[in-house]
């Protein structure tokens, strides 16, 4: 199939050519000239690219050889191989529209009666999905819910020979053929002379079904057989060289083959995918045909495909024979205007279960449950052979008031010879082929502690000790105490019996005969005993439970724990025991035990320990202290013991960067002396000082009264992480949120947080008056505190300070006049009551 790299002009050449047959031949003397634009043909590709597709279709219908096609492409000052992958492959699928019709005939590369044909092309036949009303599929679903022994729904046996994706069938293009080859115009021959003349000839049948062999003459063989040719040749060619004879006396010898099949013109109809007119090469079969017009339909005959010759029927095919066994009984070439003709289908039934192939098969006539099943492959492995069953729809007549389907067995009797019966088949029987039993038999199972798990082979007379030998044996660990043995009786409940091993050889005290399906379970002594462990805990690498060993020392705990972490404490370890007598309520009881600087495993080359110094530890001498099962080993940590701790100071200092903490003291206004103090250009009311303890952020500090006295609040005393920036004087104050105009405004001493969002527009319809809030430079925050009838308490920026008005929460609303009315009549009233008292 052409694929959209296709050339444009390619595309133009195909417009004109399929135009070409409606117009009666106007186009063959157009010139390339005298074709639409690129642009034009570029736009029609453009709007319907299946449109190739449908005009190659146009091409094959036209009637036209591959040799009229070349000429006329030569004719109209085209490469003659410019339209060659049109000229082979299937119909396609597209159907222009009614507007993609319209603009090739506007262009004029269609008739009025041409596009007409066009707009009403019918769609090709496809496959339709099954339906719900489909008896085979309403079969299918009544099949499964009778627990029937298939999971997937079937298929049309054959269906997908034909649709299988990527096949290209095409007959052969050349020689040779067989002698009952039919010669006709188109074909090309080569006739090869030996001996006493030498000669070789290359011929073309002509449209008169002639050749023409120098010094031969012409010879007419239009639907001579290859071996009627020869017989021809004989009598031809013997007149002008004397040495060409049958026998042995010949001294010339001559051979004939074909080089070059002609194209026919065939036509694919009924239950098809692809129904449509095709060209073949004159040596296609019905087979041909079908892989081109894509197959039968599911709706089409398997069984019976006929070829037609005008009004005669020549010959039926049962495609069965390709598909099962890849004979072709059927040898009839097809003829130009042969029609192949696909009828419905038959009568189906559904073979499913143990079968070789489960599908939907099509009946022939007179087949029998016998044959279907040699269809379908026979049976498989696993397939019960004593019984087959039938589900069948009866015919009509033999219907009775509620008694239309049956179910028909194919019981032992039928099947004991090992031939399936020839069990007559109706039309819409279903075929169910049974498996064999699930229940496995002649085993005894072992399990626990053998080398060899699961079922062993039972026969007849088999005692335990057999068993537990074919199941390689018991472990070290065994435990001899017993063995327990489960036998199952008739009525499918189990007994338990018992036996023992005598000693660590396996050998057991009580022999038991075994029976089939007996279960044996073999204990070992590690399913008894207790996890028993210790745990480290403390100044240790990886602290946690550690399985117990015999023998095990404090020592190998730490090893086991990888280690000792830096700030362990090495001159004693705590164990806490298991007490011997909990009767007092005792939980524990406690030993220290002395460590050394041995257990520092972290060493050099010359086993210098490569760790923090300061450790305080004897050089060696701690005894190795054995553990039991359940010690609690704890490694102390050092009292005080910590890693430098890191501060970063920047900015506006003489020398920042980071600082290591000389003490846990250290504070603010020590690490600004270390950096230098300030510079000139230091502003300290915008200190910056984040805390990353505790996600603790930014801390509002007044360094200004830090610098005059270290004694005040603010000088805190530094953390590891805590980060401290200088930063220079900023003469604006930022104002944000529900003002009018937000942006920066110069600073203005002594002015309130009032001023200043007034200066930003005011504040906006939905800022909120009362929770106004400014930041000043060194981080604190200080809020507006709003009084009725006495003067506001409102903060007052400095420089680099931030002005936040927040949005007023709508579910608050506003407040209410008369609620502030009321209560000012109320404070109104108590002021006259205590005046006229003072009075008084």
């Amino acid at each position: 199939m052409p694929s959209a790299s296709l050339t444009l002009r390619s595309v133009v050449v195909a417009l004109a050519l399929a135009a070409a047959p409606a117009a009666g031949g106007a186009l063959a003397a157009q010139t390339p000239q005298s074709l639409p634009s690129p642009e034009q043909a570029r736009q029609l590709l453009r709007d319907n690219p299946e449109l190739q597709e449908q005009l190659r279709q146009r091409i094959e219908q036209s009637g036209m050889t591959q040799d009229q096609i070349r000429a006329r492409l030569r004719s109209m000052g085209y490469p003659e191989n410019e339209l060659d992958d049109y000229l082979t492959g299937t119909p396609g699928t597209g159907t222009p529209n009614g507007r993609e019709v319209d603009a090739a005939r506007a262009l004029g590369l269609i008739g009025s009666a041409d596009a007409d044909t066009m707009q009403t092309t019918p769609q090709p036949v496809s496959s339709p999905p099954p339906r719900p009303e489909d008896p085979y599929l309403r079969d299918s679903l009544r099949a499964d819910s009778l627990g029937l022994p298939w999971s997937r729904p079937l298929e049309l046996f054959g269906l997908a020979v034909f649709r299988a994706q990527g096949t290209e069938f095409q007959a052969v293009q050349t020689g040779p053929v067989d002698e009952n080859y039919r010669l006709g115009p188109g074909d090309r021959l080569s006739v090869i002379l030996t001996g006493d003349i030498q000669r070789a000839y290359s011929l073309e049948v002509n449209r008169d079904g002639f050749i023409v062999i120098p010094e031969a003459g012409q010879l007419y063989v239009a639907n001579l057989t290859m071996a009627q040719l020869d017989e021809l040749l004989y009598t031809r060619l013997g007149r002008v060289y004397s040495g060409v004879r049958r026998g042995a006396g010949a001294t010339t010898h001559f051979e004939a083959t074909v080089t070059r099949l002609r194209n026919i013109q065939i036509f694919v109809a009924g239950d098809v995918d692809r129904p449509g007119a095709y060209q073949i090469s004159a040596a296609g079969t019905v087979l041909t045909a079908l892989y081109a017009a894509g197959g039968p339909t599911a709706d089409g005959n398997f069984r019976r495909v006929e070829v037609r010759r005008g009004a005669a029927l020549v010959d039926t095919v049962d495609l069965y024979g390709y598909l099962l066994s890849g004979i072709n009984r059927s040898d009839i070439r097809l003829q130009s205007g042969d029609v192949v003709f696909v009828p419905v289908h038959g009568g189906r039934v559904k073979v499913t279960g143990e079968v070789v192939r489960p599908a939907i098969y099509e009946l022939a006539a007179n087949e029998t449950l016998r044959d279907v099943l040699r269809d379908a492959g026979g049976f498989t492995a696993d397939a019960l052979r004593q019984r087959i069953q039938i589900h069948r729809i009866l015919p009509p007549e033999s219907r009775q008031a509620g008694r239309a389907r049956v179910v028909v067995e194919v019981g032992p009797d039928q099947l004991a010879t090992g031939v399936v019966p020839a069990v007559p088949l109706l039309a819409g029987d279903s075929v169910t082929v049974f498996s064999v039993a699930e229940r496995v038999r002649n085993f005894v199972s072992v399990k626990g502690d053998v080398w060899v798990e699961g079922a062993v082979g039972w026969t007849e007379g088999m005692h335990l000790s057999d068993a537990l030998r074919l199941a390689g044996g018991t472990k070290p660990d065994v435990y001899l105490g017993q063995i327990l043995v489960s036998r199952l009786r008739s009525d499918s409940t189990r007994v338990q019996l018992r036996s023992a091993f005598a000693d660590s050889t396996g050998r057991v005290t009580i022999d038991l005969t075994l029976e089939e399906e007996d279960e044996i379970v073999v204990f070992s002594k590690t399913t008894f005993r207790p996890e028993r462990y210790v745990a480290v805990t403390g100044a240790v690498r990886r602290p946690g439970r550690i399985r117990y060993r015999e023998g095990m020392t404090v020592r190998d705990a730490i090893l086991l724990a990888q280690g000792l972490s830096e700030d362990a404490y090495l001159k004693e370890a705590e164990i806490a025991r298991v007490p011997e007598d909990r009767s007092q309520g005792a939980l524990a009881t406690t030993i220290h035990v002395p460590l050394d600087s041995t257990y520092l495993f972290a060493r050099g080359p010359a086993g210098e320990y490569a760790g923090p110094p300061g450790i305080p530890a004897p050089a060696s001498g701690a005894p190795e202290i054995a553990l039991q099962p359940y010690d609690n080993l704890l490694i102390l940590r050092q009292p005080d013991w910590e890693l430098p701790r890191i501060v970063k100071i920047t900015g506006q200092v003489k020398y920042p960067g980071p600082y290591t903490l000389r003490t846990k003291t250290e504070r603010l206004n020590d690490i600004i002396q270390r950096a230098g103090g300030l510079t000139k250009e230091a502003y300290p009311n915008g200190i910056e000082f984040f805390r990353r303890q505790d996600s603790a952020g930014r801390v509002g500090l007044d360094l200004p009264r830090v610098l005059r006295d270290p004694r005040y609040r603010d000088n805190l005393i530094l953390a590891a992480g805590d980060s401290v920036n200088i930063p220079e004087f900023n003469p604006v104050v930022m104002v944000g949120g529900a003002v009018n105009s937000p942006g920066a405004v110069a600073y203005q001493p002594g002015k309130s947080i009032d001023w200043y969002v007034r200066a930003a527009g005011g504040y906006a319809k939905n800022g909120d008056k009362l929770r106004a809030f400014v930041t000043q430079p060194n981080g604190q925050k200080q809020s507006v505190n709003r009084k009725f009838l006495l003067p506001d308490d409102n903060p007052y920026p400095l420089p680099g300070a931030v002005v936040a008005v927040p949005i007023r929460d709508p579910a608050q609303g506003g407040t209410s006049v008369l609620a502030v009315l009321g209560t000012a009549a109320q404070l109104l009233a108590s002021l006259v009551t205590v005046i006229v008292v003072a009075r008084q």
